[in-house]
């Protein structure tokens, strides 16, 4: 049985890239979330104007990669200690944060910040939030690193984190 999972961290199109090629996460769906407008555009997010983050929502199956691995994966490929950025993307559009949609996923996700606050010399700056309404973006940010890996973006952004990817969870990797 499917479970999902919604994550922030920077640019929806490098969260897409990395967790398309996840051994048991089924779909994943860019989008925004965590805002006051409804049905917000990618131009009205990019403006900061709506309070909502880029995010992905990940439909997994639990008992191929867990709910704590995706986490795992999650802040190795992103900083969770930069406040509303993700390199030169700046805004509150690329703050970090987990929504979660369990009581379990909101344990594991403490329990991980917690883990993951012990180990670092500054403040983990990830928000963690019981998830709102999801609205998935616009048909030609979906897939996006996929369509255009030669984008200038996807190859300075993206491509490197798939490659944290490759790296530090090889066994997950279904490319």
């Amino acid at each position: 049985m499917s479970e999902i999972a919604t994550l922030a961290g920077g640019c929806f199109w490098c969260l897409e890239a990395v967790f398309q090629r996840v051994r048991g996460v089924e779909r994943v769906v860019s989008g925004y979330i965590g805002g006051h407008v409804p049905d917000p555009d990618y131009r009205s997010v990019c403006e900061g104007s709506t309070g909502h983050a880029e995010a992905v929502q990940l439909h997994f199956d639990p008992a191929v990669v867990s709910y704590e691995t995706l986490l795992d994966i999650f802040f190795t490929i992103h900083d969770p200690t930069t406040l509303n950025r993700q390199g030169n993307d700046v805004g509150t559009q690329y703050r970090s944060a987990i929504y979660w949609h369990t009581l379990q996923q909101e344990v594991v996700a403490k329990h991980t910040l917690a883990g993951l606050a012990s180990s670092l010399p500054v403040p983990i700056v990830t928000e963690l939030v019981a998830a709102p309404t999801f609205y998935p973006a616009e048909d030609h940010h979906q897939n996006y690193y996929n369509q255009h890996p030669n984008q200038p973006y996807c190859m300075a952004v993206a491509a490197p984190k798939v490659q944290k990817l490759k790296q530090y969870f090889a066994p997950l990797v279904t490319e």
